[in-house]
């Protein structure tokens, strides 16, 4: 008979079990079987370092649904993989390349560059792999994928080229959002947007013949490209200047004045410049009334040529605004929404550049009906206005990068000439005079590819058929435009089908901030009094909180590895899961994990005493089955309570709503199946009441909700229940499929299976035994007061008492059929039944036709009376500054409603206390 150890190792238990998944072949699907297939498509970290809470995150979430549908019969496929991140991880290379070497990218070829980069790709995928791995992630790792590998290298070569011919790629000068540090072009949806404190400048502009317009700018130093000045065709007050030219200060040049409808004529004075190669709006204008565009910048965001020619702009700024002398009329704090770099943090500069582009006109209608038609679901379905507003709004999409690591465009210049070759190398056709564009494709673009180029396409493979498309994809709401929207597009225009048919957005994980101000600023708290507070420790009054974004500059991050370290990683997992609602946010902290750590020591000891008293039942003993004449009203209970948490917990994964999956869980083994089941089926086993037949009974059903709840649990918590798996299975050696009743049958095709992870998920067996469920919560509401009036009385849980219950004989019945349950969950030494006032001293509580009371030892009568007088004290001043404000006429005319009503209920209720201590007060 396997025994448990009294307390539970996580590090003994992990490291076993990943291996035996691994090397048992549990991950691998079979792409020819029959099962219906399920499959997710991991969203591939970036390999530019190592795991954080947020990949531990939706890791969870992923694998909860995949070893939730292998049990439940599904051909399961997770695929993992890892993704080159572009301009990530050329940053974090160039960093440790200046550290290690002094040197830059740029005192590097190209090939010496990319061969440090993939070496460092070697050695972050390595590290990253064996995170996922040490979460418990059951991805099929023999499919492991890159978004650089050879397979998507040509996926992504076939899917450009398939654009260029069919004439939605394209190259031409264009407005770009420009990295001067990275130096290279972003996409909208990489640029951040923070409102700063800024200024409005108002600088005066001669007319020429005569007169001048005030313009009013936030961005001066860009005067020195302006093409143009604009006004409102209707505005009476600048109409008739249309045509004329300004002579531009600082410069020897004219440029024209022209209505445009663009212009608020509220905003400053409402004349503005033009600025068409340093403002996308200008840019747009420009085109309009055919414009020259002037660049006055250099990619690294220096002033180009001219008296300013090696100032940054920001030091331009500041020259200009001094050399305008009278030219400038005033300056005044305006608010102004910049642009920053996703990954660099610079500042964003509207750059003119030669860029390739997609043509996202051409798809925004099937963005459109995929989502409204729900071909894909939206979950939650908040983000579907959010979804639709982004694509009634999108630019085309700028998918050129000047970097050096990512997919280098498949395009060969020689002269005038282009060619677009997707096959491996340089075109056949071509010789050293031509020359492949040096930029690299948006990483996005490589990844818009994921669901199907992971599964082999432009390749017909098994895999293509079987799971694509696929059944979900779980991501945070932030990248819903970078990638899931990109995702549908590509999906809908090379597959013809959706990329997937479900998409969970979770929240952002934050994480609590505590920090101190002084007079030097903002100082941050220590790690380990962070740890503290987390905790619950008190927060001193100087230290302030509050939930923020993750960041290592506010302290607030919390490492998943350290909290495996610390917790084990079902704990982690638990706790993640717990916290996954559907909002925007997810506010976590070390409380949640010490609480789910606390849960899986629980499932450990509930478990470990089901082993202890399986002593002498056998393999026969469970083949038996359940004889339903010998089961009690608990019996009855906890089964259709089982069946109601299968089908909610089955409910809450099926509707992501993943929270409530784990409360459940929680419940039933902790609450339902600990706390009350085992409690009461002590006595039984313990061979104080009863028969052997009736322990014999007991302990099949202990092993069939034993084998139930950890199965319902190992999706979510899959170590500490595939152990306890192993350990019931091998208690039942010689086990052999037995003709018996529905759940004992279920059992033990369950422990027949090679492990738990293969082991058929639960299935509610049966109707709801409603009338079962009633009387029992009838008992359990007696419990509650019982356990009520001994806290009230300060009673120790040593000193036994007895219970009187007055009540017609009628309403007596169904309590002195079950008062076992009152014995066994509360200490009452013994449970007296009458139909008369009791004239012993006791406390009191009423349960529909019920009356409780327990009587008072001796020893605690005093000290029981003196608290009702306190109590009768505490509610007689409130009562009386109530009826004070209730008879105050000015105070009834002028509260609201609601409030007044609210004070006569309290008013009433405190009477109603009053009267309750005033009865407890007459035994005395």
């Amino acid at each position: 008979m396997s025994e448990l150890p009294k307390a539970y190792d996580p590090k003994l238990v992990e490291e076993k079990w990943i291996s035996f998944w691994e090397q048992n072949g549990c991950f691998k699907p079979d792409s020819s079987g029959n099962k219906p297939p399920f499959c997710i498509v991991i969203p591939p970290p970036n390999v530019t370092g190592v795991l954080h809470m947020g990949h531990a995150l939706v890791g969870t979430i992923q694998d909860i649904l995949i070893r939730w549908k292998r049990m439940s019969g599904f051909e399961t496929l997770w695929v993992p993989g890892t993704d080159h991140a572009g301009i990530a991880t050329q940053t974090v290379v160039e960093r440790d390349l200046y550290a290690k070497t002094g040197k830059r990218r740029k005192d590097f070829s190209r090939e010496e560059f990319l061969s440090h980069v993939w070496n460092w790709k070697e050695m972050s995928e390595g590290k990253i792999l064996g995170q996922l791995k040490k979460l418990g992630s059951s991805c099929d790792w023999d499919r492991l994928r890159f978004t650089m590998d050879e397979g998507c290298n040509k996926a992504v070569r076939t899917c450009f080229k398939k654009m260029y011919d069919d004439k939605l790629i394209y190259r031409g000068d264009y407005l770009v959002n420009w990295d001067p540090v990275a130096q290279t072009a972003l996409s909208d949806d990489e640029v951040e947007h923070e409102e700063k404190d800024s200024f409005l400048w108002h600088i005066r502009y001669p007319v020429v013949g005569g007169g001048e317009v005030i313009i009013a700018t936030t961005r001066p130093e860009t005067m020195l490209g302006d093409t143009a000045v604009a006004v409102h065709p209707k505005d009476e007050r600048y109409s008739h200047l249309i045509g004329k030219q300004i002579k531009l200060p600082l410069t020897d040049r004219l440029i024209p004045i022209v209505g445009d409808h663009f212009v608020d004529p509220s905003f400053g004075s409402g004349v503005v410049k033009i600025t068409p190669a340093h403002d996308f709006n200008d840019f747009e204008v420009a085109g309009r009334h055919n414009l020259p565009y002037i660049n006055i910048m250099t990619p690294d965001g220096h002033i180009l040529d001219g008296a300013y020619a090696g100032q940054t702009m920001a030091e331009a700024r500041e020259s200009v605004l001094k050399d305008l002398g009278d030219f400038l009329v005033k300056k005044e704090p305006h608010k102004l929404r910049v642009g920053i770099s996703y990954r660099s943090k610079a500042v964003i500069e509207p750059y003119l550049s030669k860029q390739w582009f997609v043509n996202m006109g051409h798809f925004k209608e099937k963005l459109i009906s995929a989502v409204k038609e729900k071909r894909v679901k939206l979950i939650p379905p908040h983000w579907e206005q959010t979804y639709f507003h982004w694509i009634e709004n999108l630019r085309d999409w700028c998918i050129s990068r000047q970097l050096w690591w990512g997919h280098r465009i498949p395009i060969w210049y020689k002269d005038d000439q282009i060619i677009c070759y997707d096959g491996e190398g340089d075109p056949p056709q071509i010789d050293e005079t031509w020359t492949q564009d040096p930029d690299v494709l948006d990483t996005w673009f490589s990844s818009a590819l994921w669901p199907f180029s992971t599964l082999g396409w432009p390749d017909k493979t098994e895999d293509l058929k079987k799971f694509y498309p696929t059944s979900t994809l779980i991501t945070g709401h932030d990248i819903l435009f970078f990638w899931v929207a990109r995702m549908i597009m590509m999906g809908e225009y090379i597959m013809q089908d959706v990329p997937f048919k479900e998409t969970f957005l979770h929240g952002l994980i934050y994480g609590k901030s505590y920090w101190r101000n002084s007079s030097h600023g903002v100082s941050y708290v220590s790690p380990d009094e962070k740890k503290k507070y987390d905790l619950g420790e008190p927060i001193p009054k100087d230290v302030e909180s509050k939930w923020e974004k993750m960041s290592k500059s506010k302290g607030n991050i919390i490492d998943p590895l350290e909290i495996i370290d610390s917790y084990g990683t079902d704990a982690m997992r638990f706790a993640l899961c717990s916290s996954v609602t559907h909002a925007r946010q997810i506010d976590l902290d070390r409380r949640r994990f010490e609480e789910y750590k606390n849960f899986a020591n629980k499932i450990w000891n509930g478990s470990r005493f089901v082993f202890m008293n399986l002593e002498g039942f056998t393999a026969q003993d469970l083949s038996s089955g359940l004889d339903l004449n010998l089961f009690t009203l608990e019996d009855k209970w906890i089964l259709s309570l089982l069946n109601q948490t299968t089908k909610e917990i089955g409910r809450n994964l099926t509707e992501y709503t993943f929270d409530r999956a784990a409360t459940r869980a929680y419940e039933f083994f902790w609450n339902d199946f600990c706390a009350t089941y085992v409690e009461l089926a002590k006595p039984v086993l313990f061979g104080k009441i009863g028969t052997p037949e009736l322990k014999a009974n007991k302990q099949r059903l202990l092993v069939i909700l034993l084998c139930n709840a950890i199965r319902l649990m190992h999706p979510i918590s899959p170590f500490i229940t595939e152990e306890i798996f192993s350990l019931l299975k091998g208690n039942f050696p010689d086990l052999q499929e037995s003709k018996c009743d529905p759940y004992t049958q279920e059992t033990i095709q369950a422990l027949l299976a090679k492990a738990c992870i293969i082991a058929p998920y639960p299935e509610p067996m049966g109707q709801r035994d409603e009338e079962s469920e009633k009387t029992f919560d009838q008992m359990n509401e007696l419990v509650h007061q019982v356990r009520n009036i001994r806290a009230e009385m300060q009673l120790p849980p040593s000193e036994k008492t007895e219970l009187i219950i007055l009540a017609e004989p009628k309403h007596q019945q169904v309590v002195k059929e079950h008062q076992n349950i009152l014995t066994a969950l509360t200490p009452t030494s013994k449970v007296t039944f009458t139909t008369e006032e009791s004239t012993s001293f006791g406390a009191v509580a009423v349960v529909g036709e019920l009356k409780l009371m327990i009587p008072i030892p001796e020893s605690l009568k005093l000290k029981e009376k003196s608290r009702l007088e306190k109590e009768r004290e505490k509610l007689e001043k409130l009562l009386e500054s109530t009826q004070a404000k209730l008879a105050n006429d000015e105070f009834r005319a002028r509260a609201p409603k609601q409030v007044v009503q609210k004070l006569e209920e309290a008013y009433l209720q405190t009477q109603k206390q009053l009267s309750e201590i005033a009865d407890k007060l007459k035994n005395f």
